[in-house]
C-alpha cells in the first residue's frame, strides 16, 4: 500500500506584505504606541509636551517602535513570506554609505532651499526660529546621560524604525500593488503628515522623497537608513550648536 506524503507548500522568500494588511498593521501599531506613550508622558508629571523629560520621552517613543516592529513581524508571518529581513528589504551593501553625504546635503542644502520661497511669502510662519524650534527644545532638555538617550532616540532608533515602517512596510507594499512612482509619493506623504508638525511639512516631504528614492533605486533599505541617520545627526548637531 502506498502512503501519500503531504508537505506544506514552500513560501516564497521576500514577498511584500499586501496593502490592506500593511495599512491595518500600521494603524494598530500606531494606536497601541500612542496609548502606551501617553501613559509614560502622564507619569512624567509634565504639564505640556515640551516639558516631558528625555527619559520619559524616550520610553514613550521606544514603546511605539516596539509596537511597529511586532506588527511588522506579524504582518510578515501572515501576508509575507515570513522572512522579516527579505520581506522588508532590510539589506545593506557597502555602496549604501553614499547615503551619508546624501543625508547631510539634504539637511544643509535641500531643506533650506525648499523654505526659501516659503519664507519670502510667509516670513512669520516659516522663519528660522519656527523651523528649528522643535529640535532646539529637545536639545535644551538633554544633558549628560539624557543626551545619550536623545542621540539614541533621534540618530539611531528613529531612522531605523521609520525606514522599516514607511519604506520597508508601506512603500514596499504599495510598490507591489501600484505604480512605483505613486507608491513612492504615497509613502512620502504618509511619512510627512504623521509627524504632525505642519510648519515642517515642506522640508519633511522633500526629505521623504529622497529616502524613498533611495529605496526605489536600490530595492533595499540600506541607503535609506544611512541617509536618514546622517540627516538626523546633522539636524541634532545644528540644534545643539
Amino acid at each position: 500500500m502506498r502512503v501519500a506524503l503531504t508537505q506544506s507548500p514552500l513560501r516564497s522568500t521576500g514577498r511584500p506584505v499586501d496593502v490592506p494588511v500593511a495599512i491595518a498593521s500600521w494603524m494598530g501599531a500606531w494606536i497601541v504606541g500612542q496609548i502606551v506613550a501617553v501613559a509614560f508622558y502622564a507619569a512624567s508629571g509634565a504639564e505640556t509636551t515640551d516639558e516631558i523629560g528625555i527619559p520619559y520621552l524616550f520610553a514613550g517613543v521606544a514603546a511605539g517602535w516596539i509596537a511597529y516592529l511586532v506588527a511588522m513581524w506579524l504582518a510578515s508571518r501572515r501576508s509575507g513570506s515570513g522572512d522579516f529581513v527579505e520581506d522588508y528589504a532590510l539589506r545593506f551593501r557597502p555602496i549604501d554609505v553614499v547615503g551619508v553625504p546624501i543625508g547631510v546635503l539634504s539637511q544643509l542644502v535641500l531643506v533650506p532651499l525648499v523654505y526659501v520661497p516659503l519664507a519670502r511669502l510667509w516670513p512669520d510662519t516659516f522663519s528660522d526660529d519656527r523651523l528649528s524650534e522643535n529640535a532646539e527644545k529637545l536639545a535644551d532638555r538633554a544633558g549628560g546621560a539624557t543626551m545619550v538617550l536623545l542621540v539614541l532616540m533621534v540618530c539611531v532608533g528613529a531612522p531605523i524604525v521609520e525606514e522599516l515602517v514607511y519604506r520597508g512596510l508601506l512603500q514596499g507594499s504599495f510598490t507591489a500593488r501600484f505604480n512605483h512612482v505613486l507608491a513612492w509619493l504615497a509613502a512620502a506623504v504618509w511619512f510627512t503628515v504623521i509627524h504632525f508638525r505642519p510648519v515642517e511639512y515642506p522640508g519633511l516631504f522633500a526629505f521623504a522623497l529622497v529616502v524613498g528614492a533611495c529605496m526605489l533605486v536600490t530595492k533595499r533599505l540600506g541607503m535609506s537608513v544611512a541617509t536618514h541617520v546622517a540627516f538626523n545627526v546633522t539636524g541634532l548637531l545644528l540644534a545643539v550648536r
